[in-house]
């Protein structure tokens, strides 16, 4: 019999050696970690975004002129009407003072025009007396025909003499009704040279300096009400489905790391970002600091429900084949097998909700597949700190 050299009845060992070894990877069980039902889960979703103000403003004048007096700057609070800021206001006060000074002359004209009214009705009511009692004397005889034809005269001229006084009464009223309107309309002209606040707020910036001339519309401060200052934030549309006013969030500020402040969702946009795919929504923060700094960025995290009852799994643990539907790995018997699973909620942890397609007596494996994973190989399920790094 031919003796084999040693060369190759070492080879042999070592395939055999190694068949062995991967007969034995291939048979033995392989540890795996399944999921376990949890209680009371929020379903939360996140966005990026920052702060900003629902009431803040650009405040200008209406009219242009040169800037003569400031009474605010940045980081002043001030009051609703408080004056802001003046502009040169000779002319304009001039032409009110003027304005004003016929008002003054109106109401003389009209208590004149009154006066004469008032005369003018006496004299009528005089001459009519005379006129009656003529035409009693001419019919006993006792003056002439011509002097009751005169007296007749007298009383008709005196009657449209007091009609004339009347007229020029509401000619008169008429007057100082315009004289009141100049004199309105340039005390507002006047008013358009100084600017006040329209609500309480905060001034956060100050555009320009004394005896810069200002243009209409020019902006000279911006003005924000700090009680109105809320989280502007984006959110995935593929999350938002559940979005709703009135919802429990978490607000975190870049220039204070760590904190977390309580919030509500304020409000949910109608109109989604069509590049970015996503949903705009407001947060009012209820424990945010006093101080604000508008634009600063922000985190916002909205807990959209919460599950009573939740079977939960990495995402990583599943071969996704749709938003809603996955591949996972079930030990059914002490076996692994593939299932088709119906999914819900995604967690902000990167863990998603199994609603449906579990087998019965099944348990959803936690464990990525490391490449020993295949259908039939036995599994035994361990505690996720019984695992071997």
């Amino acid at each position: 019999m031919k003796k084999i050299p040693v060369p190759l009845r070492l080879a042999a060992v070592a395939i055999l050696a190694v068949a062995a070894v991967r007969l034995y990877v291939v048979l033995r069980p392989v540890e795996v970690t399944v999921a376990h039902a949890e209680t009371d889960v929020a379903v939360r979703v996140f966005g990026l975004g920052t702060q900003e103000a629902r009431v803040a403003t650009r405040l200008g004048f209406e009219a242009a002129g040169q800037l003569v007096a400031l009474e605010a700057d940045h980081g002043d609070r001030v009051k609703a009407g408080a004056l802001l800021a003046r502009l040169d206001d000779g002319e304009a006060r001039a032409r009110l003072e003027k304005s004003l000074a016929g008002v003054a002359a109106a109401e003389a004209a009209l208590a004149k025009a009154e006066a004469f009214g008032r005369r003018g009705d006496v004299v009528a009511l005089q001459k009519r007396r005379v006129d009656e009692r003529r035409k009693s004397l001419v019919a006993r005889q006792t003056v002439s025909i011509e002097a009751a034809e005169t007296a007749e005269l007298d009383a008709e001229v005196a009657e449209a003499d007091a009609t004339v006084a009347r007229r020029d009464v509401e000619v008169a009223r008429v007057g100082l009704v315009a004289a009141r309107a100049q004199a309105t309309l340039d005390g507002v002209l006047l008013d358009r040279l100084r600017l006040s606040a329209p609500f309480d707020g905060v001034v956060t910036a100050r555009l320009r300096e004394l005896g810069s001339v200002m243009a209409p519309g020019e902006a000279l401060f911006s003005l924000v009400d700090p009680g109105s200052v809320w989280i502007q934030a984006f959110v995935d549309e593929a999350r938002a489905g559940d979005l709703a006013d009135g919802q429990p969030a978490e607000v975190r500020l870049r220039s204070r790391p760590g904190e977390t402040f309580r919030g509500r969702v304020a409000r949910v946009g109608l109109e989604n970002d069509r590049v970015g795919e996503e949903r705009r929504l407001w947060v009012a923060c209820e424990t945010c600091p006093g101080e604000f700094h508008l634009g600063e960025q922000a985190e916002v995290e909205v807990t959209t429900r919460r599950l009573d009852r939740a079977l939960l799994v990495p995402q990583t643990a599943l071969r996704m084949i749709g938003s809603a539907e996955a591949i996972g790995w079930v030990v059914v018997d002490g076996r692994l097998q593939e299932a088709r699973l119906r999914l819900g909620s995604h967690l902000l942890d990167g863990r998603v909700e199994i609603v449906d397609g579990l087998p019965r007596d099944g348990a959803l494996v936690t464990s990525s597949d490391d490449g020993g994973f295949h259908v039939g190989r036995r599994a035994r399920i361990v505690e996720a700190s019984e695992t071997r790094p």
